[in-house]
């Protein structure tokens, strides 16, 4: 009789699962109760102080809008360069390396490194005088100028975050088999065609990947915000902040961090029910 040992493949799991409930579920669950929760008891205190809040429209509606800014840029961006290198024979390795340099970057980094060039002593309006476009500094991320500043902090997070989503694409796009294009291309399709025809369709589950990753980590954008605007350009996540280390409200701070997951899995959702994808394509 064969030893039954259906039990092994949960034993090998059980680390990864200990691992998950100790530092994840457990301190989700405790987040939780301190958004809903008062002295030990439930209560909406939290939440009802976190929505009249000053900065809660406003964070709401910066952080709805920097996505939407940054996102689908990236997304273009990324396809287009992941489009160039899958055309490219020698030094493809090379190109990849440079391109994915960003990743390296901590997010702090990035907003100090566009913080030197934005700034009214930086590298742009030390370039804009030089060629005598402008007669005095101007001042890029002032709450004098918000679209500026807007522009400035959009142009950061699609610098920083498109390198992530272009090794979710390139992924992707080595996955499409030669054979489809060059039958596409016998048969006469022309280039864009073969891209909307071909491409696209096949590379569905990287592009549906690269969305969702992308979007959440916008929705968690921070450390580029607070280092270019600061407070001038209030986020979710930068309320979050100012509530705990500020305010020492640690209940409001957790109001906050339960709405973005909770925009977050709303999202992922929308992708998911949006972008259909064949389960047979999936890895």
């Amino acid at each position: 009789m064969p030893n039954n040992r259906t039990w092994i493949p949960y034993l090998l799991i059980l680390p990864s699962v200990a691992f998950l409930a100790l530092l994840f579920v457990v301190p989700l669950l405790q987040t939780i109760w301190l958004a809903v929760s008062d002295n030990g008891t439930p209560s909406f205190a939290n939440v009802q102080r976190m929505v009249g809040d000053l900065n809660f429209t406003r964070s709401v509606q910066n952080t709805f809008l920097l996505t939407l800014a940054v996102v689908p840029v990236q997304i273009v961006i990324a396809l287009a360069m992941g489009t160039m290198v899958a055309k490219v024979a020698a030094g493809r390795e090379t190109i990849l390396w440079i391109w994915t340099i960003p990743l390296a970057i901590s997010d702090l980094a990035a907003g100090l490194v566009w913080l030197s060039i934005l700034q009214n002593s930086g590298y742009l309006n030390s370039f804009l005088y030089g060629l005598g476009i402008i007669e005095r500094q101007a001042s890029w991320l002032s709450y004098q100028t918000p679209f500026a500043l807007f522009l400035g902090i959009a142009a950061a997070e699609i610098w920083r975050g498109t390198a992530i989503v272009m090794v979710v694409i390139v992924a992707g796009l080595n996955q499409v088999p030669k054979e489809y294009r060059e039958a596409a291309e016998i048969f006469g399709a022309g280039p864009w065609t073969r891209f909307f025809r071909i491409t696209l369709p096949l590379i569905r589950p990287a592009l549906q990947s690269a969305l969702i990753l992308r979007t959440v980590l916008a929705f968690e954008v921070f450390a580029v915000v607070y280092a270019l605007g600061g407070r001038n350009f209030p986020v979710l996540v930068g309320e979050a902040y100012n509530w705990q280390n500020q305010n020492q409200n640690y209940g409001v701070a957790a109001a906050y961090a339960v709405l973005i997951m909770l925009i977050s899995l709303a999202a992922t959702m929308f992708y998911l029910k949006a972008i259909k994808v064949d389960p047979e394509r999936l890895p």
